[in-house]
């Protein structure tokens, strides 16, 4: 019944209620040919449940009152409704400091109209069941209220969860298209300029050159291909993903493209979490891109050191480190993301004899 009430206007329901308890509570007393005091009575213990939203306890103060009057007058109605629809009211709306307040007032109100006018044992059992019902039913209808706010609280939460994994994922497939590109793109056009100054010098480096170009476009295209897949909805195997062991491939690749470029590794390889390994990868990818683009350099050193707590990743070349970017653009950005993102700091800038980019990365399970 209360569920049904709830799908109204709040206002249009008050407004029926107040018409139905004023026509029960005044109408009997009216036929009935009551003194005006009596009728007065009953106006002020029924009309006030218009405003039992606004302001339910001070309705209380009135309609109590005025019941308890008409009991002492022997003019009381068959049941006070006012005070039942004001129990209810209090007992749903109320914060928990008012609804006791307003509880132990009603039994004291109730106990009141029963005892001046020396009322009988029934009418203290049927005046105790009519205000027990309507705080029990106003007591559910709260809970129900506040079970509702809460399971649309959690779903709202589940949605900004969800919308921020979402963003999480668009943020982590944008940084990966963005080093495969980069790295890539920017490999094949350091070959691709080798290549014919070793044409007519030196054949076979230029075709390896040229072979490393088509690797490097194959590569590039299948990297590709598994972030476009992952864009479409499908689940992406952390097996796929490159890691520590694609590392020599890409010191491989910048051998091709030139640089005098070497991997050195100190330390017993620890297990590492696919996101370490991925982020450790593209260190490795973004710094060496920024060298072969931009800095100019002849030799290059890739290097891992690992101890117990934490993997170093740090990639040091001998080019000019003002040609660098120090500051800005998506790739340093985003290898400062990708690194913090897994609880480690990222170091770039200028050193002594070229340029250094230093990631500490902390080790974790692998997933």
């Amino acid at each position: 019944m209360t569920e049904r009430l709830e799908r109204f206007p709040a206002g249009a329901v008050d407004v029926v209620l107040t018409v139905v308890v004023t026509f029960a509570t005044v109408g009997p007393a009216v036929l009935a040919g009551q003194p005006w005091l009596v009728i007065v009575l009953s106006a002020v213990a029924s009309v006030p449940v218009l405003w039992r939203r606004r302001a339910p306890i001070t309705v209380f103060l009135v309609v109590g009152p005025a019941i308890t009057a008409l009991a002492c007058l022997h003019a009381m109605p068959e049941l006070p409704y006012g005070t039942v629809v004001c129990a209810y009211t209090i007992a749903a709306y109320c914060p928990p400091a008012r609804r006791r307040t307003a509880f132990v007032a009603s039994v004291l109100g109730i106990l009141l109209s029963l005892v001046i006018p020396n009322e009988s044992p029934d009418s203290y059992a049927y005046a105790a069941m009519s205000f027990l019902t309507a705080w029990a039913l106003g007591t559910g209808v709260r809970a129900r209220r506040v079970q509702i706010e809460m399971l649309e609280e959690r779903a709202h939460r589940l949605d900004e969860e969800r919308l921020a994994a979402l963003d999480r994922e668009r943020l982590r497939i944008a940084r990966d298209m963005h080093d495969i590109v980069t790295h890539s793109v920017g490999a094949m056009i350091v070959q691709a300029e080798t290549g014919p100054l070793l044409t007519g010098t030196d054949r076979a480096r230029a075709d390896a050159t040229f072979a490393s170009i088509a690797e490097t476009g194959r590569v590039a295209v299948q990297q590709l291909r598994r972030s476009l897949d992952t864009l479409r909805g499908e689940t992406a195997d952390p097996r796929h993903q490159p890691g520590i062991e694609a590392i020599a491939d890409l010191v491989e690749l910048s051998k091709r493209g030139g640089l005098a470029a070497s991997l050195d590794e100190d330390g017993p390889r620890r297990a590492v979490s696919d996101d370490v390994a991925v982020t450790a990868y593209r260190v490795v990818q973004e710094a060496l891109t920024n060298t072969m683009k931009r800095a100019r350099a002849t030799a290059v050193r890739v290097s891992l050191r690992w101890s117990d707590q934490q993997l170093t990743v740090r990639v040091s070349d001998d080019g000019a480190g003002s040609a660098q970017p120090t500051s800005g653009g998506y790739g340093l950005l985003g290898m400062h993301e990708r690194v913090t993102g897994n609880g480690g700091t990222l170091r770039h800038g200028p050193s002594a004899n070229g340029f250094d980019v230093a990631a500490e990365l902390p080790l974790g399970q692998r997933s």
